[in-house]
């Protein structure tokens, strides 16, 4: 795993030196782009694994498979990503030629194989016992949102996303052509909806709650016992499940991100007030560590 993540950091380099020499663009942005988006992304998604794995009292001989399984087919995916670049044309949707459709079909049964093998390893990790239960629940909320955030490319591929253009099967901008006025560097659409940011969020869940996680032990542990981290963490998972779930709604209804209508404004409003709320009253029960102790 961790040979495959210094891989996906050379990548990383040479796709963002790629950006400034290679004066290619392709659906308005550097060509490049893509590669270096994806290989720092398999840096963050293969390092969490890794230290993930490593919290297991024992050794497992599935999660290992299983982690295999994903160096392999995220290692594909990218050799396609690349290939495709110095191809000078694009990976995802294209069905222009036999050899692109092949290349894309291809991209989508691997992805389908690695979510697979996701699914596994989070089984793996949730039947065995983590002596930390707010680093269990961390872990276990991740994986569990992480999956959420690959469902949230589905729509990507929906016949309603066709652009009407022959030989592309997708998009992932709603209501404007992909390639449009985007965000610097994630290039999210300024014009239209964007389905990469609820799948984004999504995916990144599995470093943002076992982050939570360690703040709230290093910062809180004199101050809350164990349950109510637990608490906090599930809340925050909670919220962090309707977000990506929110995100994914706006862009579906063709809102930039930066330009939400009253009603997007009001959800979000209504999962502030919640969430807070909720954190508010197990904090003013929380007890501390030594009284949990003590009792």
């Amino acid at each position: 795993m961790m040979v495959f993540v210094s891989a996906m950091a050379v990548l990383a380099v040479v796709s963002a030196v790629g950006i400034f020499a290679d004066p290619r663009v392709l659906t308005g942005v550097p060509i490049w782009l893509k590669p270096f988006k994806f290989s720092v992304s398999f840096v963050l998604y293969g390092t969490t694994l890794a230290w993930m794995l490593s919290l297991l009292p024992r050794r497992s001989r599935v999660a290992e498979w299983a982690g295999t399984v994903i160096v392999a087919m995220s290692l594909a995916e990218m050799v396609v990503i690349v290939g495709q670049v110095l191809r000078g044309t694009t990976s995802h949707y294209n069905e222009t030629t036999p050899l692109n459709a092949a290349l894309w079909q291809a991209m989508g049964a691997l992805i389908m194989v690695l979510f697979a093998a996701h699914f596994v390893i989070g089984i793996v990790v949730l039947r065995q016992p983590i002596a930390d239960r707010a680093a269990a629940y961390a872990v276990g909320l991740g994986f569990g949102l992480s999956l959420l955030g690959m469902l949230a490319a589905v729509p990507m591929l929906l016949p309603s996303q066709a652009p009407g253009i022959e030989g592309i099967s997708g998009a992932h901008s709603v209501g404007v052509p992909d390639g449009g006025p985007g965000l610097p560097l994630v290039g999210w659409s300024t014009t239209g909806g964007d389905l990469r940011i609820g799948h984004f969020v999504g995916l990144h869940a599995l470093q943002a709650l076992p982050i939570l996680a360690i703040l709230l032990s290093r910062f809180l542990g004199t101050r809350l016992d164990e349950r109510s981290r637990v608490r906090l963490l599930v809340v925050a998972g909670g919220a962090y499940g309707v977000l990506t779930m929110l995100l994914t709604w706006q862009a579906l209804r063709g809102q930039p991100l930066l330009r939400p209508d009253a009603l997007t404004l009001a959800a979000v409003a209504a999962l502030v007030v919640v969430t807070v709320t909720a954190a508010g009253v197990i904090v003013a029960r929380r007890r501390r560590p030594e009284l949990a102790l003590a009792a």
